[in-house]
C-alpha cells in the first residue's frame, strides 16, 4: 500500500468521478482534489447525444454524484478550473490563477475534444459541435428554431444527432466522406445497415462527399459547399468528424505519448506516480496483445477502479474488452470486442438483417471471434464475450444459425 497522502485528479468527467469513488471505496483517507474544467459537477456524456436531445433527460440528470457526496467523502472538487501544467520534478500541478497543488499521485482524466473541420466558415455562428452539456443545450435551442440541418460526418455522434433532429422534425442532410457511414468502425456491410436506417427516416445521406466550405452570410452559416461545387442550404451545421484526445498536459510534462498517453496494463504512465484513464489512455491491452485507445463510455466507467488500485500501490490489470452502444430511432445496438483498423475480418450474420434484428460477428482468418454486435437483440453480450475470450475457432455456419445456442 502507498503512504501517499495527497492525490490529484485532472479532469471532470465520468472517469474522474469514478476514480474519486474508487479511491474512497479502497479506504484511501488522504486528500483527494478533483479539478473539473466545467462549471458543472462531473456527468455522463452518452445521454448528451441520445436521451437529452430527445427531451427524455436533462444534463443535470446525468450528474454522476451530487454535491453532497463530495462533501460527505471529503473530496475537494474545484469546478470551472483546469490544470494548466504538471511539474514532475516538484510533483505539483499548476492552476490558471498561478497557484499550485502538490500531489503524491496524479491521475490524468482529461478526455477529448471535437476535431475541427479545416475549411472556411467553420467558426461562423450557427456551426455546432457536440462534446459537453452546453453543446447539447445549444443544439436543443437550435432544434426549436431551425428547419434545415447539415451534419458533416457520419460517425456515432453525427448519426445520433441526426436521429434526434429528425425526431424533432428537422430536414437533415448528412455528408460522409467514406462510401458508407461508420465504415471505419463497422465495415461496409454493417455501415450500410445504418445508411438504410437513416434514409428510411427521411435523411438525405450523401456519401463520398467532401466539404469545401461552410457558406456564411452576415457572420452566420447558411449551408455547405462541396468540392464539386454543389451547394446545400441550411439553417445550421453540425461538425461531427471525430475527436482528439486532450494530451497536451502529458506532452508538456514529458510523459510518453503517441495517439494518446501511453499506459501499461495497470494504466500507469511512463511516470509511476501518474496514471491516465478514459479517452486519453493508449493502453497495452493484456487480452488483445496490442495497444488500443477507446473513446467510449465503458472505459471511463470501468478503468478508474484499476487506476485507483495502481495509485494505491496494489496490483491491478485492466483487461475488459472494448464495449460501446448506440440508440438511433428504433435501433438499439451493443458492440463488444475489437477489430483492428484494416484488419481482414469476415462478417457472419445471425438473425434477420432486413428487420434489423440480428447479431453480427467478426471472425479472423482462423474463424476466431474478434467482435460481436447485437442489434435489437438483447442479453447476449456475456455470450459474445465468452466466444471472444475463448480464443477457439467456431463453425461459421453454426454461428449464423439462430437455432444453435451461442
Amino acid at each position: 500500500m502507498t503512504t501517499a497522502s495527497r492525490f490529484v485528479i485532472a479532469g471532470g468527467g465520468l472517469a474522474a468521478a469514478k476514480l474519486a469513488e474508487a479511491l474512497r471505496a479502497n479506504d484511501f483517507d488522504g486528500t483527494v482534489s478533483l479539478i473539473c474544467g466545467e462549471e458543472r459537477l462531473p456527468y455522463e456524456r452518452p445521454p448528451l447525444s441520445k436521451e437529452c436531445l430527445l427531451g427524455k433527460k436533462t444534463p443535470d440528470d446525468c450528474i454522476v454524484d451530487p454535491a453532497q457526496w463530495y462533501r460527505d467523502h471529503h473530496i475537494e472538487i474545484l469546478v470551472g478550473t483546469t490544470v494548466t501544467g504538471v511539474d514532475r520534478s516538484t510533483k505539483t500541478v499548476a492552476l490558471p490563477d498561478g497557484t499550485t497543488l502538490p500531489y503524491d499521485k496524479l491521475a490524468l482524466a482529461t478526455g477529448s475534444r471535437p476535431r475541427r473541420l479545416p475549411v472556411p466558415g467553420a467558426d461562423a455562428a450557427g456551426v455546432y459541435t457536440l462534446r459537453n452539456a452546453e453543446d447539447t443545450e445549444a443544439l436543443l435551442e437550435m432544434f426549436r428554431t431551425a428547419r434545415r440541418l447539415v451534419v458533416v460526418g457520419g460517425g456515432w455522434i453525427g448519426l445520433e444527432v441526426t436521429a434526434a433532429a429528425r425526431t424533432a422534425g428537422l430536414e437533415v442532410t448528412v455528408l460522409e466522406a467514406l462510401p458508407v457511414p461508420l465504415q471505419t468502425a463497422l465495415g461496409a456491410e454493417m455501415g450500410q445497415v445504418f445508411a438504410d436506417l437513416h434514409r428510411e427516416h427521411g435523411v438525405d445521406l450523401r456519401c463520398a462527399a467532401k466539404v469545401a466550405e461552410i457558406t456564411v452570410r452576415d457572420g452566420r452559416a447558411t449551408g455547405v459547399r462541396l468540392s464539386d461545387d454543389t451547394r446545400i442550404e441550411a439553417d445550421a451545421v453540425l461538425i461531427a468528424v471525430g475527436a482528439r484526445p486532450n494530451i497536451d498536459l502529458a506532452v508538456d510534462a514529458g510523459l510518453a505519448t503517441a495517439d494518446g498517453v501511453l499506459v501499461d496494463e495497470s494504466l500507469a504512465t511512463s511516470d509511476p506516480d501518474i496514471v491516465a484513464v478514459g479517452d486519453i489512455a493508449d493502453q497495452m491491452h493484456p487480452v488483445l496483445g496490442r495497444r488500443i485507445r477507446v473513446e467510449h463510455w465503458a472505459n471511463a466507467l470501468n478503468q478508474p477502479a484499476v487506476a485507483a488500485a495502481t495509485m494505491l500501490g496494489k496490483s491491478a490489470v485492466y483487461d475488459r474488452l472494448p464495449y460501446f452502444f448506440t440508440d438511433q430511432y428504433d435501433l438499439g445496438m451493443e458492440y463488444t470486442g475489437y477489430v483492428a483498423p484494416k484488419q481482414d475480418a469476415r462478417v457472419v450474420v445471425r438473425g434477420d438483417l432486413g428487420k434489423r434484428e440480428f447479431v453480427a460477428f467478426w471472425l479472423d482468418s482462423g474463424n476466431r471471434v474478434l467482435a460481436g454486435m447485437n442489434v435489437n437483440v438483447w442479453d447476449v453480450t456475456d455470450r459474445i464475450k465468452a466466444l471472444i475470450l475463448s480464443g477457439e475457432p467456431v463453425d461459421p455456419d453454426r454461428l449464423a444459425d439462430p437455432a444453435t445456442p451461442l
